[in-house]
């Protein structure tokens, strides 16, 4: 991601660097090419571009019983609780589409993992709301590993043609994942994830044992085998890590 936060020690190099060669050169104007190098109008818009991927950059609380998947690029996304929505995580992208920044590949998730123990030859559900603004693609997602590490259920929505993943900007949207959990089971693995730009928000975290005949929505993949607490915890996010 290009260094926008350093667009103003740019325009003043710039004044400098004409200087030198006998180029005078009003700070303004250099300002005014300065935004123009990084496709913006003009300064003003970048100037308020700059602000809000600054704002962006505030660390967020964090919420206990959750973390960032391996996978996730800390300098990519913040992830922790909606300082603004008690009740609610948040996942957000600091790249900004209005400074050029696409990028569909960027992938930011918050997990938890328990143990399988009590689960067992049982059917497992689990639902969240989900709120997405100006988002790639938002989506829950849940896996069922054995002792090895070796995944035998998954599913992260992204093959539904129909209730599955939520893009752009949406209100709360109800989103569920069923998977049964072998004998041979030793590990849960759920969260949300953010894939690409924007925010994407959720709530009301429910893991819930269902009839045995309800349909599962299975899709195989793998992952290696992380220490587990042996319940869920902070399904609701209303406690903070300490520190």
């Amino acid at each position: 991601m290009r260094n926008f936060l350093n667009a103003k020690s740019m325009a003043r190099d710039l004044r400098e660097a004409l200087a030198k060669k006998g180029h005078a050169l009003p700070h303004g104007a250099c300002l005014e090419l300065v935004a123009k190098q990084f496709g913006a109008g003009d300064w003003n818009t970048l100037s308020a571009l700059i602000a809000r991927l600054g704002s962006r950059r505030a660390l967020l609380p964090q919420a206990a019983g959750w973390r960032p998947t391996t996978m996730t690029d800390a300098t990519k996304f913040r992830l922790g609780l909606d300082p603004d929505m008690p009740g609610v995580a948040l996942i957000e992208a600091f790249t900004d589409p209005a400074l050029g920044e696409e990028r569909a590949d960027l992938f930011g998730c918050l997990m938890q993992s328990v143990s399988a123990g009590e689960y067992r030859g049982r059917k497992l559900r689990l639902a969240a709301r989900l709120q997405a603004t100006e988002a790639g693609l938002g989506s829950i997602w849940m896996r069922v590993d054995d002792a090895t590490g070796a995944v035998l259920r998954f599913d992260n929505m992204m093959e539904r043609s129909t209730d599955g993943a939520i893009t752009g900007t949406s209100g709360w949207t109800d989103r569920a994942i069923v998977l049964d959990v072998p004998e041979r089971a030793d590990s849960l693995h759920y969260g949300f994830f953010l894939r690409g730009r924007g925010q994407v928000r959720a709530r009301g975290f429910d893991l819930t044992i269902v009839a045995y005949d309800t349909p599962v929505t299975d899709l195989p993949s793998s992952r290696r085998k992380r220490s587990l607490p042996p319940h869920p915890f902070n399904l609701g996010f209303h406690v903070r890590s300490p520190g």
